[in-house]
């Protein structure tokens, strides 16, 4: 159901963007079933907004009125942080989150500093731009983490929003690419988009792994990628949520196995990324729907019956 509220005036530095597109993620889905919890409720979460400046706040200057903008999950760091500026800038301990410390995309409206908005690539449509500002996002620093450019072969755990592009990126890089997943129709998908290898993660994959990724909130895929990789492999956890880790022995890490995290992201992450699905160029698969139906869209992102992303339209 959709409810009224104010639309909301831009502060000093801060632009009104009209919405036209929001990306669902399946960081709302945890935070609309309470898995993780936003500063305040109710919110309006969505976090991989497509609009145009509507209006700007005193001192917001660097889009002019009419232009396309998209907004990404990182929508603010303090300028005192250690990290400000640099490729860590995501550990920010004050830093905030669009549609979690702020109203989000799920609504004809949203405000944001213009520091934390982008131009995006024209070869991209609002729908099919959506997806880039966090499943491509955190995607792409997922995969930068995951220290491929050392190794040929890696390996996709869940093959949602995120791994479709990944995919797409990894291929582009020249590297084998091996996609774990339970969903028929996902392992469809990433047959089609070029995938060597596909399987569920109780096979045994035809090589081991010198990266991967695990884009499920499940612990136990992260063992299981530790399984398969080789020595000196690095496995990323690339969820904002996650259920336990199971415990597994110390031979499964020796050998200079790495196993590290993906937490949210940089500016820097965001603009290359934009800067390479032009150059690709990307595909993102998207399903529309229309913003009254955002819980339809949510539930068919949590069961897997979305081929790439799921997409709001503001229409």
């Amino acid at each position: 159901m959709l409810n009224e509220i104010a639309d909301p005036t831009p502060r000093a530095n801060q632009i009104r963007i009209k919405i036209s597109a929001c990306a669902v993620c399946h960081t709302d889905l945890h935070i609309c079933e309470g898995e993780i919890h936003p500063a305040f409720l109710p919110i309006v979460p969505g976090h991989q907004i497509v609009g145009v400046v509507e209006q700007q706040g005193s001192g917001a200057h660097r889009f002019a009125i009419g232009a396309r903008v998209g907004v990404p999950w990182l929508n603010w760091i303090d300028a005192d942080c250690k990290w400000f500026g640099t490729d860590r800038e995501n550990l920010c301990e004050n830093i905030r989150f669009t549609g979690f410390d702020t109203n989000g995309g799920y609504a004809e409206y949203v405000c944001v500093d213009e520091n934390f908005a982008y131009a995006l690539p024209d070869a991209f449509d609002d729908v099919h731009a959506a997806p880039l500002l966090c499943a491509g996002v955190i995607g792409y620093r997922a995969l930068r983490l995951s220290e491929i450019e050392r190794g040929e072969t890696l390996g996709l755990y869940g093959f949602g929003a995120s791994a479709h592009i990944v995919l797409q990126i990894a291929r582009f890089w020249k590297k084998r690419v091996l996609v774990f997943t339970r969903s028929e129709l996902h392992k469809q998908n990433a047959r089609a988009l070029g995938a060597d290898w596909v399987g569920s993660a109780d096979e045994m994959p035809p090589y081991k792994l010198d990266s991967a990724v695990n884009f499920a909130p499940v612990g136990e895929l992260v063992v299981r990628a530790l399984e398969w990789s080789e020595r000196g492999a690095t496995v990323v956890h690339a969820g904002v949520h996650s259920t336990p880790i199971p415990t597994f022995d110390y031979a499964l890490l020796y050998h200079e196995r790495t196993l590290r995290s993906a937490a949210n992201s940089t500016r820097r992450d965001v603009q290359e990324l934009l800067d390479l699905a032009s150059k690709i160029p990307l595909r993102t698969q998207v399903t529309t729907y229309a913003l009254a139906d955002a819980n339809r869209a949510l539930q068919d992102v949590k069961h897997s019956r979305v081929s790439g992303a799921a997409v709001l339209q503001m229409k």
